[in-house]
């Protein structure tokens, strides 16, 4: 990067840690420290949950996953808007009552004390994990970029994040995330206008689109109904549904966003403008990629977007990965100017032309593709990275190789705020469920007493998502490795909930055990791979419900107690 980059870079967090550490002081007690004093408006709300969700595995891994599979990544958003609607009306008014710091809280009040402990277990370890791999993400950054190994920049990325959530606790947390959003949108409209701007002179916004759809990226819907596609309107829609509902309903890392709003109304609101905002915001980012497709349509394209990986593999292996490399450059040449060959007909209005002229350019495509896949298969395989493939690396390297100085370092430090709004989020909730749910009396005996416990749990947490990085470069495409491992747990979480809510009759022991078994049975379905992971929330959401729905009748009711308030 060039000078001005790393001042771009470097002010731009530093600023981002002291803004942090000023929002985040004076801390009075759990209840400031955790809940930031319940003193939030509706649009910081809104910025935290969006903040929160759109990690920087959203900015950096989709636009590569838009460019390798194009834009069906979209449809497991569809079922958003509907859940933002049930958890306004059923979900909020609860927390909202009980005044809670955790939404596990509810479960031991409506049944018991070991519901709630397993119910937050299977938040902590879920979460736990899935913040390791957010921390991994921007550490990818400071690798490619100081040439450092992806351990040492995992431990740069957390730790730096620590200081300001374990400081400031849910405030420093909230005003953080309201900045970084902000910013975030901004440098990635400027990302998207950057790529079009570099697109060949004769080429503009309507037929890079129209290249892209022939090419198959903009495949925003796609309705064959398959158990095993990942991505369909009807997963997208029913499992999206329940994923969403157990993410914004259930998990603390979101919970805890919208309970510190000053009132229920403000975080309603806040809740359901995220669900109007965050499919087209969604759709944008992924079209970003899309568009980089295009770019590289028409310039020089790498076979192998991990650029550290590819030089590995000419160096041990120079004759085939020359041979290999040239070959996709003449398929890169080849298939610029069939693309070139397609726009000019297209423009001339020649049926007859532009449907040859078609033709050769998807011949074109596919050769390279099977090419372009050939050696990414043989790189993972012969371990020249721990990557699964280079998706997560082709935004990045577009920004560093095509974009002006100060975009480039900006656009780095989007990534990286990107990163610790949803970081520092997960340990401000991590802390949160361990320190409330898992402790047998009061977290403190004075206010200064609180704060140092939550504090300890935030550092705990910290180091242990900071130790889970360590191994996420085994998980392929990030944005998916995330929504696959919330899926392992998150159905089963919502069941426990939908039981308790909707469920009147049902009681502790019955709803731990369905709980239990229905845990098992999604991890052994997903181990036998018959459904995508998106199935697994309805899965899960759905045993629970339905083992309580049966057992019920066996067992004499509990006294009714909150089910029915």
């Amino acid at each position: 990067m060039s000078t001005v980059d790393w001042i771009v870079l470097l002010l731009t967090l530093a600023a981002m840690i002291g803004y942090g550490l000023h929002k985040g002081r004076e801390q009075n007690g759990a209840h400031s420290y955790l809940l930031a004093d319940r003193k939030m408006q509706w649009y910081v709300v809104l910025l935290g949950v969006m903040a929160t969700q759109a990690s920087a595995i959203t900015f950096l891994s989709a636009p590569g996953l838009a460019y390798t599979d194009g834009m069906r990544f979209v449809q497991n958003y569809f079922g958003l808007p509907i859940a933002m609607v049930v958890i306004c009306g059923s979900f909020i008014p609860v927390f909202s009552r009980l005044n809670v710091f955790t939404a596990y809280e509810y479960l031991e009040e409506r049944f018991d004390r070991r519901t709630r402990l397993f119910t937050s277990f299977l938040f902590l370890l879920s979460r736990g994990l899935s913040t390791g791999i957010s921390i991994y993400a921007p550490a990818i950054i400071l690798s490619t970029m100081l040439n450092l190994n992806i351990y040492i920049t995992n431990v740069l990325v957390g730790g730096l994040l620590i200081i300001y959530t374990w400081a400031g606790g849910a405030k420093a947390v909230a005003h953080t995330q309201k900045l970084q959003f902000l910013i975030i949108l901004g440098a990635m409209a400027l990302s998207g206008i950057l790529v079009v701007n570099r697109l060949p002179e004769n080429i503009g916004f309507a037929d890079a689109l129209y290249l892209a759809g022939k090419s198959g990226k903009l495949n925003a819907i796609t309705t064959d109904f398959n158990w095993h596609d990942k991505y369909n309107i009807w997963s997208g829609v029913i499992g999206g549904f329940f994923l969403s509902l157990s993410y914004f309903g259930t998990d603390q890392s979101q919970v805890g966003r919208y309970i510190t709003a000053k009132d229920t109304s403000e975080s309603k609101t806040g809740l359901l403008l995220n669900g109007l905002v965050k499919i087209p915001m969604q759709f944008l980012i992924l079209l970003i990629g899309v568009l980089v497709f295009i770019y590289y349509t028409f310039n020089h394209a790498a076979p192998y977007y991990n650029s550290k990986a590819l030089s590995q593999y000419q160096t041990t292996e120079p004759e085939k990965a020359n041979q290999e490399i040239y070959r996709y450059n003449n398929l890169v040449n080849e298939t610029r100017s069939r693309a070139a060959e397609v726009i000019a007909a297209r423009k001339a209005g020649n049926e007859t032309t532009l449907t040859t002229t078609l033709a050769g350019y998807e011949d074109a495509h596919h050769r390279k593709q099977q090419l372009r896949d050939s050696i990414s298969h043989y790189i993972s395989d012969k371990k020249y990275t721990p990557d699964k493939s280079d998706t997560n690396y082709i935004f990045l390297y577009f920004v560093k190789n095509s974009l002006p100085a100060g975009v480039v370092g900006l656009l780095f430090a989007v990534i990286i705020l990107a990163s610790w709004g949803s970081i520092s989020a997960a340990l401000n909730s991590l802390a949160a469920s361990s320190l409330i749910d898992l402790s047998t009396g009061n977290v403190g005996d004075t206010p200064e007493s609180e704060v140092q416990k939550g504090r300890n749990h935030t550092l705990a947490w910290g180091l242990f998502c900071i130790g889970v990085a360590m191994f996420a470069t085994k998980m392929g495409s990030l944005i998916e490795a995330v929504n696959i491992l919330g899926s392992l747990f998150y159905g089963t979480i919502l069941g426990i909930f939908l039981v308790a809510l909707y469920l009147k009759r049902a009681n502790g022991r019955i709803t731990f055990w369905a709980a239990v078994i229905a845990e098992i049975a999604v991890i052994g379905v997903y181990l036998t791979g018959w459904v995508s992971f998106l199935w697994l929330n309805v899965i899960g959401a759905g045993l629970v419900y339905l083992i309580c729905l049966i057992t019920i009748p066996f067992f004499r009711p509990k006294s009714p107690n909150l089910a029915a308030k």
